[in-house]
């Protein structure tokens, strides 16, 4: 199934997710279909979420994140390590976010490639101007949609390993373990390995 992407600022209401998402890829090894889990993660509180409207903003983009990820995936998150799972969602986030792929892409890659291990508010508001330069959709968001979604690309950053601690500029390289890199290369889906830094 190909997945026809446009940009989005999804990333506000679903950011990183890891507790949520490793919830319905353990339901769908269970072999409930995606209406099951919906249902059950709102009735049971899977998410643990005090505030219903916040399941109801992440739940799409989680569920998204949980058809992209095949069963080694899913194997792999659910029985490997916290480190394993992080990059497996990170992933899934540049599997079903074009933007964020492409800031992934074209921002923190090439600055690991170059060993560049800053990144600063300039090189975020650099790319986001760009594509609004290109893309009349970017273009037409609100400055405090942008500022939000600034914010929520940090913050995935951050959870996923890539930034040091959650004040700091500074990158660090992601520990990619080679079990997930080949599988990622394998099912022909070297381009987040790169855009991961690698």
């Amino acid at each position: 199934m190909i997945m026809v992407l446009e940009y989005s600022s999804s990333l506000n209401g679903a950011s990183f997710l890891l507790f949520e998402l490793k919830q319905v890829v353990k339901q769908k090894q269970l072999g409930l279909s995606n209406e099951e889990i919906r249902k059950k993660v709102k009735e049971e509180n899977l998410f643990q979420f005090t505030n219903k409207g916040r399941v109801n903003r992440a739940l799409p983009s989680v569920m998204k994140r949980a058809d992209v990820i095949d069963q080694t995936l899913a194997a792999l998150m659910i029985e490997g390590s916290i480190e394993i799972s992080k990059v497996i969602n990170l992933y899934a986030i540049m599997k079903t976010d074009l933007l964020f792929y492409e800031f992934m892409n074209e921002v923190i890659s090439e600055k690991l490639q170059n060993n560049d291990f800053l990144i600063e508010k300039k090189d975020i508001n650099v790319f986001f101007t760009s594509k609004s330069e290109e893309n009349t959709k970017v273009a037409s968001w609100s400055d405090i949609n942008l500022e939000k979604l600034k914010r929520a690309y940090m913050q995935v950053l951050f959870e996923c390993g890539l930034l040091r601690n959650r004040r700091s500029k500074e990158l660090n390289r992601l520990i990619i373990d080679e079990q997930i890199k080949n599988h990622f290369i394998h099912i022909g889906d070297t381009k987040f390995v790169h855009a991961m830094g690698e």
